[in-house]
């Protein structure tokens, strides 16, 4: 992925790559793991000086999205399988049933890592506990004021999850878990460094959801011709700000950009009557749809209206089932 920054730009320089890789990490162009570019491969690709990127890799770590491997790099954080921790060796006893050979590679790997077989026992029991725990129930967690995002998120996961989801703000979260601390709470990367310093006080996995890669939007974005006026339309506030940025360093102001929440009606309606393209998520759609139909006659012409199909990527529902034992309905 190729990251683009608007020199001549208000909005800083930093600002926009910081919210480029955090869109690249959460839409898994950058999966856990991957070692990001080099500062030096940067500032050849974006023009900016080192010093700039470093400090945006720091505020990176900071908030937790990726890690610094001294001598080796700046990797994405991989949340569930640490760097430090070595990987299980290859398959032994290839004649043994599928079950069992995973079995044994599952304690292999454990030995491997200096554990004696009571801690492997141990450990492997915890765990197996800990996701029956997990799957009791999925807590989606962001902070109040993008509460959109955790809607979206809850919106894709309830009908693929044999469990309760419910959505709870940041702020509350501390106080519903005071209540029950069965569960897991899902959370988008954006938000993760804070929703799992809650959820580790209270002994429950915090999990990250991947977000789609919008690369179809994206390309539509990328072909419009300037001049054009584009509208974004979303129930989280937070995608709206996000996309602005990338959007800006994108096409920079090449494009005439406008973003409304659906719930606020003049501003929706004066996006509509400006923009020549709207984009939206499929919970803003028949809102956008109604306030078409219902103020035809004072629209100049009709906008072409797209709608994201999807928030999440399509394989972190699977992931997210695989990692707390979830089954699909």
């Amino acid at each position: 992925m190729r990251f683009h920054i608007q020199q001549d730009s208000d909005i800083p320089a930093s600002s926009q790559l910081y919210n480029q890789i955090c869109f690249a990490i959460a839409a898994r162009h950058f999966p856990p793991g991957h070692r990001l570019p080099s500062t030096r491969q940067l500032a050849m690709q974006t023009g900016l000086h080192r010093n700039t990127i470093s400090k945006v890799y720091r505020q990176l770590e900071n908030d937790g999205v990726v890690e610094a491997m001294a001598g080796s790099g700046i990797y994405v954080r991989d949340q569930q399988n640490p760097r430090e921790i070595k990987p299980p060796p290859g398959p032994r006893g290839r004649h043994l049933p599928d079950i069992d050979r995973e079995v044994r590679q599952s304690v292999d790997g454990l030995l491997n890592a200096g554990c004696t077989l009571q801690q492997a026992r141990e450990l492997l029991t915890r765990e197996i506990d800990w996701r029956l725990r997990c799957g009791a129930r999925v807590l989606v967690s962001t902070p109040r004021e993008d509460i959109g995002a955790s809607m979206l998120i809850s919106e894709e996961l309830t009908p693929h999850l044999d469990a309760p989801v419910e959505v709870v703000p940041m702020e509350e979260l501390e106080a519903v878990l005071d209540n029950s601390s069965n569960g897991t709470v899902v959370t988008s990367r954006y938000f993760l460094q804070p929703v799992e310093e809650i959820a580790k006080r209270h002994g429950v996995r915090a999990v990250p959801v991947d977000l789609n890669d919008f690369r179809h939007e994206l390309d539509l974005l990328k072909d419009l011709r300037a001049g054009s006026c584009v509208g974004l339309v979303s129930i989280s506030p937070g995608i709206l700000r996000a996309a602005e940025v990338i959007l800006h360093s994108m096409r920079g102001n090449e494009l005439l950009l406008m973003t409304a929440t659906p719930d606020v009606s003049s501003r929706l309606l004066a996006l509509l009557r400006a923009s020549s393209h709207v984009l939206c998520d499929r919970p803003s759609l028949p809102l956008v749809e109604q306030s078409l139909r219902q103020n035809r006659s004072q629209l100049m012409r009709m906008p072409q209206v797209h709608c994201a199909q999807s928030y999440l990527g399509t394989a972190t529902i699977d992931q997210l089932r695989k990692e707390i034992g979830l089954l699909s309905s």
